[in-house]
């Protein structure tokens, strides 16, 4: 039968498995499968699994459980092995990384930050600061066939709007890093200047929290500062 994974770890961790319940309708029963140092918190893959509500939160509440506890690697939502005996073979095989994994981990969180920016306010800024982006605003709503003209002053907004952006993203996260051990880039959306998530150790978090706090007042109200956590630390496994 097919094996849903939940996290890695030591194995000398507490592993109080046996009051946890698992993804699937009823819901799977938790246990562990050990190989050497390593033991991988599983349970049965239910069939046609998805991203339900209800399976989500008791994945969630696995990790919750286990790095309460102690360090754990956790697994996304839906990763599932072919048997007990296949994920055994994968913790024997990837021992060491898994090890020295755990080591970095031991005792952090992650918090994952999205910064965006009312697009007018941006825009506004970049016009103020620009003549020549500020003349071809003024020439091509005087002269609205100038294709040549409009083609100019939208490449030099979208130039403009990525310099600002990155330069943006970049003096935000090295203000936030000092309270962080490591930082890890996420995607960024069109509305989206920044997107990172940071590994803080448990014992920052509230001083992580209150750097976030003075950023979103440092930056005033045409800036949303989205703090979400904290996690377990998915970016960094």
């Amino acid at each position: 039968m097919p094996t849903y994974v939940y996290a890695i770890t030591a194995s000398d961790h507490p592993l109080r498995v046996d009051a946890l319940s698992g993804v699937g309708e009823p819901p799977a029963a938790v246990r562990t499968v050990r190989a050497g140092e390593l033991t991988a918190v599983v349970s049965d893959a239910p069939d046609g699994l998805r991203a339900k509500r209800r399976d989500v939160a008791a994945h969630q509440a696995v990790l919750e459980s286990l790095m309460a506890d102690g360090a754990a690697l956790p697994m996304r939502f839906g990763l599932v092995g072919p048997d007990d005996a296949q994920v055994a073979a994968a913790l024997d095989d990837h021992r060491e990384s898994y090890k020295e994994r755990l080591a970095q981990l031991d005792g952090c969180l992650e918090f994952n930050v999205k910064v965006s920016r009312d697009a007018d306010d941006l825009l506004k800024e970049i016009v103020r600061a620009s003549d020549e982006i500020r003349r071809l605003n003024a020439f091509t709503r005087a002269n609205p066939d100038a294709r040549n003209e409009k083609m100019r002053l939208g490449e030099l907004i979208a130039e403009e709007v990525k310099v600002r952006q990155e330069r943006e993203a970049k003096e935000m996260t090295e203000r936030l890093f000092p309270a962080a051990l490591d930082t890890v880039v996420g995607e960024a959306s069109r509305d989206t200047l920044l997107n990172v998530s940071f590994l803080v150790r448990r014992d920052k978090a509230a001083a992580f929290s209150q750097a976030v706090q003075e950023e979103a007042a440092l930056h005033g109200a045409a800036y949303t500062i989205r703090l979400n956590g904290p996690l377990p630390p998915y970016s960094f496994v």
